[in-house]
């Protein structure tokens, strides 16, 4: 049985249990996933939560937004999205306009600038690069179906 692991961070002795090396892999490749795409997001200038925002204010455009709404989807959910929105407001990538009804509230929309930067990072090689890339589609389909089994846990 490969040990790639254990290998990677340096350990002696066997995990504990099967579950434990699990959940490190895991966590061991989540890492190395946001390293790798937080290299690819510094080149223009936007972190990994920044980009996350983005996609989903792209995904609601023309849309508008609100802060609870981007709350709900971030993948980070202890981001703070008031900063992240305000910082891509000085950056315009970004509207946000009071709203009429909810005054407590802001309408976000995604500007055209930011989604062109969007498509332009989402086509470089580097991007679709990833850790799943020595799989096969089957390989990936089970993998698929393993992460929605333990993020139906999270429900």
């Amino acid at each position: 049985m490969n040990n790639h692991v254990a290998r990677i961070i340096k350990q002696k002795t066997p995990f504990k249990t099967p579950a434990l090396k699990a959940e490190i892999g895991i966590y061991l490749m989540a890492n190395n996933l946001t390293d790798q795409k937080q290299q690819l997001f510094k080149q223009y200038g936007i972190t990994h939560q920044q980009y996350n925002l983005l996609r989903i204010l792209r995904g609601q455009y023309p849309k508008v937004a609100n802060i609870n709404l981007i709350k709900e989807r971030m993948l980070d959910r202890m981001s703070d999205v008031s900063r992240i929105v305000d910082r891509l407001v000085k950056m315009e990538m970004v509207t946000k306009e009071p709203n009429l009804i909810d005054k407590r509230n802001a309408d976000i929309v995604i500007t055209e600038e930011a989604i062109q930067i969007l498509a332009t990072i989402e086509q470089r090689p580097e991007f679709s690069q990833t850790i799943v890339m020595n799989l096969n589609e089957d390989e990936i389909d089970q993998l698929n179906e393993l992460i929605d089994k333990m993020v139906s846990s999270l429900e």
